[in-house]
């Protein structure tokens, strides 16, 4: 494969399919060749204010096209954007925007404006903040996105072209900074050759001209970058930005797109709105449900054996299964993925059982994403499928899961001996999760190398596996695992606030909201019972013997999760500390 630069990708695509629109923002569209010019205007500005090479250049925002002009603006001229979550702190902004060397930062609001005033004098090399909506504040360092790019409206065209030309392949292009699930953000660094390649390798999943996607995961995360960004940039994607997180659904049903990325707290609360809505159903549409998803759950896995699927699975999908994808606004939708955190097996088999399997994505931010993708013709439930097209992947004697390839990243941004640690003298990346390949050379994730919990007799415990199972239970959203060093393991609960009334009702409990389920004594016997039916399929080292339900769920702005919904485990061990404590007490 040609290695490129994002540039070269970025003029093949607008050549190819410049009058095509390339996203949609609310009842605007732009095409190929606009975003092109926009890129271009924004790339100008950035020399005009002597942004050099290699500089720095900071982006805080929801997804829409001015996050995208920004970013790919900073790349043709030869800066390296650095996308920062929306839900980061001041002190957390200032600390990318120095690391990065950052001396514009983009914003997309008032909010986010303001956070980076309280913290300027933490950044003593910030000069500029462009914000792109809303009336900024009045303050010297703030500017509209418009006022900053009309400042590089005299820049030659010569100018921006050196800046581009300069670049090679395997020159830094991007940082992505990882989530700080164990401390400090790391800076990632990615080359042009990483991001080119790795969106020409998606191309395998079956994309065509005409696809389109819904843009509404952070994208300073690199699996929105990559969908978002590179692939379409590869391929002439159309993307739909949703207005929020929020809306997300409605711009679900609106763009009906043909591929989505869901991280499995997505696809979980889908599934509880589902069965929520069902279980208010008629008894006769129930019975008919339950009868399609038997059929369906059957039809799945005699797909991924490469089997018939039952006779009646047809019927079940033109009465039920078509119909739930149309609601939902993925009645077109070839590839429903998932990825970036782990997923249960029973928010697989639901999805599966409405024959709309989910292909499970494995990777991190240190190979550009994608380690392994599933195929509509090659996916396993519960693997998270074969190493990507023209990579490399192996098991360490330890477990370790190894890659190789063309998307491994430059290193950590000024952290040499972090890169060290990761990537080997032979060019491995240790990846720090710990999986094994089954004879057909799908990969299963098992557990993270750092989260597996040492029990005091010494026993190695996997807490994802039993979370999983754990979350399996209808009224459960969320379960973290403890136990590290103790006896036993233990585990926080969070229920689902949609579905906790209908559970109280069975349990013969007066509880009508999560928190006062929490309290009550006869809604926790009933957790109770169907932590024990979990734990008959667990060994006996792997057994939750005491839980605490929590009386809300965990959350991003709460600190407990990240961005993309990962568990901080050691921020909910301290916040949680005093509930953890009374589960090991006499």
């Amino acid at each position: 494969m040609q290695k490129l630069t994002v540039m070269q990708a970025f003029a093949a695509t607008v050549k190819k399919h410049g009058d095509a629109i390339a996203f949609k923002q609310k009842d605007q569209t732009t095409t190929w060749n606009a975003y092109d010019a926009r890129v271009r205007s924004v790339a100008k500005a950035l020399i005009a204010a002597s942004v050099e090479p290699h500089e720095g250049v900071a982006i805080v925002g929801f997804n829409r096209a001015e996050w995208l002009y920004a970013d790919v603006g900073a790349i043709f001229a030869g800066a390296i954007p650095a996308g920062i979550y929306t839900t980061s702190s001041p002190e957390q902004i200032a600390y990318i925007v120095n690391h990065a060397d950052a001396r514009i930062v983009f914003t997309d609001s008032i909010e986010q404006t303001k956070k980076l005033l309280e913290v300027k004098g933490a950044m003593p090399k910030l000069e500029k903040i462009v914000q792109w909506s809303e009336e900024p504040p009045t303050d010297a360092m703030v500017s509209t996105f418009e006022a900053f790019v009309a400042t590089g409206a005299d820049v030659d065209e010569r100018a921006l072209e050196a800046r581009m030309s300069a670049q090679k392949p395997d020159d830094a292009c991007t940082l992505i900074y990882t989530s700080g699930t164990t401390g400090t953000p790391k800076g990632v660094l990615l080359s042009h050759q990483n991001l080119t390649w790795t969106a020409k390798a998606s191309e395998l999943l079956g994309f065509v001209e005409g696809d389109n996607g819904v843009s509404y995961l952070p994208l300073s995360h690199i699996a929105e970058q990559m969908l978002t960004i590179h692939v379409p940039m590869s391929l002439g994607l159309v993307i739909t930005f949703a207005e929020s997180v929020e809306k997300m659904p409605e711009a679900l049903r609106e763009a009906r797109p043909t591929y989505f990325l869901g991280v499995p707290r997505v696809w979980e609360k889908m599934q509880a709105k589902m069965q929520a809505a069902g279980e208010s159903a008629p008894p006769l549409r129930k019975r008919i449900a339950r009868w399609a998803r038997r059929v369906g759950l059957r039809g799945g896995y005699a797909d991924q054996r490469g089997e018939s699927r039952p006779m009646m699975y047809g019927l079940a999908s033109s009465i039920v299964f078509s119909k739930v994808r149309e609601r939902i606004g993925l009645d077109r939708c070839r590839f429903a993925l998932t990825g970036a955190a782990p997923i249960s097996k029973d928010t697989l088999e639901f999805f599966l059982s409405l024959g709309l399997p989910l292909y499970e994505i494995y990777g991190m931010s240190e190979c550009t994403g994608p380690a392994t993708q599933s195929l509509p013709n090659a996916y396993r439930t519960g693997a998270v499928g074969k190493v990507l097209a023209g990579a490399e992947l192996k098991i360490a004697e330890d477990g370790e899961v190894l890659v190789r390839g063309e998307h491994v990243f430059l290193g950590y941004l000024k952290d040499e001996a972090s890169t060290k640690e990761a990537i080997d003298a032979e060019g491995w990346l240790h990846t720090g999760d710990v999986g094994e390949l089954d004879a057909d050379g799908y990969l299963r994730i098992t557990d993270r190398k750092k989260e597996l919990l040492i029990t005091a007799g010494g026993e190695n415990v996997a807490p994802q596996l039993v979370e999983g199972l754990l979350k399996s239970i209808p009224v459960v959203a969320q379960a973290v695992v403890v136990g590290d060093r103790q006896k036993y393991l233990a585990a926080l609960l969070t229920l689902d606030p949609e579905r906790v009334v209908a559970e109280a009702k069975q349990a013969g409990s007066p509880a009508t909201d999560a928190h006062s389920a929490s309290e009550c004594a006869t809604f926790r016997a009933h957790v109770e019972k169907q932590i024990d039916r979990v734990n008959e399929r667990l060994a006996r080292v792997q057994t939750v013997k005491r839980f605490t339900i929590l009386p809300a769920e965990l959350t991003v702005d709460g600190g407990e999760l990240t961005p993309t919904m990962k568990l901080r485990r050691k921020i909910i061990s301290q916040k949680y500390a005093t509930q953890i404590a009374s589960m090991y007490s006499d």
